[in-house]
């Protein structure tokens, strides 16, 4: 791996998925790919290649670009360097030295890691074969106890990740420590690939995004734009039940408003450009926050009105790197759950406790378990006194032992300003989803000055939660595409049923049919296409509609209905008002 140290460190491995020793692994497996490379391609110019989640890279400098036949070339080097079972072994020596060799050897990238290193501080290498590598390690002891390793692809990555550099080659792959592992990791892997949201959003024409308009600029289209819209008005439903006030706030604000709130002096490379506006520059809102804090102080507030719980579906833009972007996952414009709870101290663990029975009620509805990680305060940079931090940290703590919920200390792993609850989503295939986040926020209250009256007639300061249930609304319903493969529910689908007749005759029938049903308040459609009844059907499956509802002469008469449920198969004929009231029924309950 291209990484540089002194001999007395290492990388931090303590949040490695998998640990240490699969981290070892990936670690000399991209070293057996770099080495594999070099030989066969001896005009690259090598950059750096860690470990990653689930596997590991390296990126190359090459006029050539890597064909999937060179992919192949790599792999089939890479397993005879396993074969010959070459041990891995560390050297080190000046800075001064190391820059010499990779300089004399047209090593760029490496000298550019080797500069980083402070200038009295020893530089260390590893070595397997003829390739050495600038490393601090760790390795296995020789490359024979790779077991299981796959190259999966090629892309482009810009040197440094900066986009004003020029473009490398990197080549993927992932290592397991068995066979069995590697094999179900890239069952999991061609699964994905089936359900990829982007090509399953194509598909059933959810949205789309174009290069006239921008990119990660999302356009929902009428089915995507139905499916947005159950999952908000679900969201709003639950939160108008437990006590939370919809607000709307502007998409753009005064540039004063985030000089106060820290955001230009924090967050100005994720800001647009501003605009000017009667002399006055403007930015569009990276943030909800500051907003909700300013319909707060509109007016004083008792200590008897408390908790005051704001919420808002609040779209904002955020500067991604066009490398970043990716579907629904990664955009510049998204809508945020947002909620900011403001409260008195003694009230904050039961408002930790509240948001924690919402998040699980919505999240269990859409069929997803999660696990709950608990950040602490960061070593060096933090806002606020170690008291404050302490008292927020034990009130959310308090509140996931009250809830019963099995969380993980990241230790450090808090915002600057606040403490949190991180949650991640296990999908239908085992992958996890960064999602749901509850904040304490040390910082907000302070640079606005919010406070209620208490009982003392005094000013308080107000303790401030921030928390986002989806995230962003359209990362959510990317991750829920996936994780459903685009099968949703009936309460979710945005065509609940198709009628489809059975021959000419039935035409008037399947349309009032079709008729009644909407005016009962279900998704339906009517097919009459001069197609046969078969390829009806079979688009009806592939546009994964939950009921087919087939009619002819005979339920024309009987003023009744023969269903069919995707997955199911064949119901029994049924009268139309009782297949209304099933799908009303499906729709009240939100069955998954």
């Amino acid at each position: 791996m291209s990484a540089t140290s002194t001999p007395k460190s290492g990388p931090d491995l303590s949040h490695y998925p998998g640990g240490e020793a699969l981290y070892r692994l990936r670690h000399s497996a991209a070293h057996i790919l770099a080495s594999a490379v070099t030989e066969l391609f001896p005009d690259v110019k090598v950059a750096g290649g860690p470990p990653i989640e689930n596997g590991f890279y390296y990126d190359f400098a090459r006029d050539q670009p890597f064909t999937p036949e060179d992919l192949e070339r790599i792999d089939a080097r890479m397993r005879e360097i396993v074969a010959e079972n070459q041990p891995f072994e560390s050297s080190e020596s000046s800075r001064d030295e190391a820059i010499k060799k990779f300089e004399g050897a047209g090593e760029k990238y490496k000298v550019h890691f080797i500069s980083q290193i402070p200038a009295g501080d020893k530089v260390t290498f590893y070595r397997n074969g003829r390739f050495l590598d600038l490393c601090r390690g760790p390795h296995l002891a020789s490359t024979g106890e790779l077991k299981a390793f796959k190259l999966t692809h090629v892309a482009g990555a810009y040197w440094l990740g900066n986009e004003r550099n020029e473009m490398l080659q990197r080549i993927y792959g992932t290592a397991f420590a068995t066979p069995a592992e590697l094999e179900a990791y890239l069952h999991q892997i061609e699964e994905a690939l089936k359900r990829d949201h982007r090509r399953v959003g194509k598909e059933l024409d959810l949205f789309s995004i174009h290069e006239e308009v921008g990119a990660g600029l999302i356009h929902w289209h009428p089915k995507g734009g139905m499916v947005r819209h159950q999952i908000e008005e679900f969201w709003k439903d639950e939160h108008l039940k437990r006590g939370y006030q919809l607000v709307y706030t502007p998409h753009i604000a005064s540039e004063k408003l985030y000089a106060i709130s820290g955001h230009l002096e924090n967050y100005a490379d994720l800001m647009y450009a501003p605009m000017d506006i009667d002399g006055q520059p403007y930015r569009v809102k990276p943030m909800n926050c500051p907003m909700h804090i300013m319909i707060y102080k509109n007016r004083k507030h008792s200590y008897r009105e408390l908790p005051i719980r704001l919420a808002e579906m609040g779209t904002v833009y955020r500067y991604e790197r066009s490398g970043v972007l990716h579907g629904l996952d990664r955009v510049r414009g998204f809508t945020v759950d947002d909620s900011h709870i403001f409260c008195t101290p003694d009230q904050l663990a039961g408002e930790v406790l509240g948001i924690l029975d919402l998040m699980d009620f919505l999240l269990k509805t859409f069929g997803y378990q999660y696990v709950c990680y608990l950040a602490t305060r960061p070593k060096d940079h933090f806002l606020g006194s170690e008291e404050q931090w302490a008292f927020a940290t034990a009130a959310l703590e308090q509140a996931l032992k009250q809830r019963g919920l099995p969380y993980e200390i990241d230790e450090g792993g808090g915002a600057f300003y606040a403490p949190k609850i991180d949650v991640k989503l296990r999908d239908a295939i085992g992958r996890e989803w960064q999602c749901p986040t509850i904040q304490v926020d040390l910082n907000l209250p302070k640079r606005f000055g919010v406070y209620y009256t208490g009982p003392d007639g005094q000013d308080h300061e107000a303790v401030m939660l921030h928390r986002a249930l989806y995230g962003s609304v359209e990362r959510f319903v990317g991750i829920y595409i996936e994780h459903t493969g685009g099968e949703f529910p009936v309460w979710v689908a945005p065509v609940q049923a198709v009628v489809i007749p059975a021959n000419p005759k039935a035409y008037d029938y399947a349309a009032d049919t079709a008729r009644m049903f909407r005016e009962g308040g279900m998704r339906a459609e009517v097919d009459l296409r001069d197609d046969k009844m078969g390829a009806k059907i079979r688009d009806a499956e592939l546009q994964k509609i939950p009921y087919m509802v087939v009619v002819g002469p005979r339920e024309a008469e009987a003023g009744a209905v023969s269903p069919r449920r995707k997955g199911v198969g064949q119901l029994e004929t049924m009268t139309r008002e009782a297949f209304l009231e099933r799908v009303q029924k499906e729709s009240r309950e939100r069955s998954a």
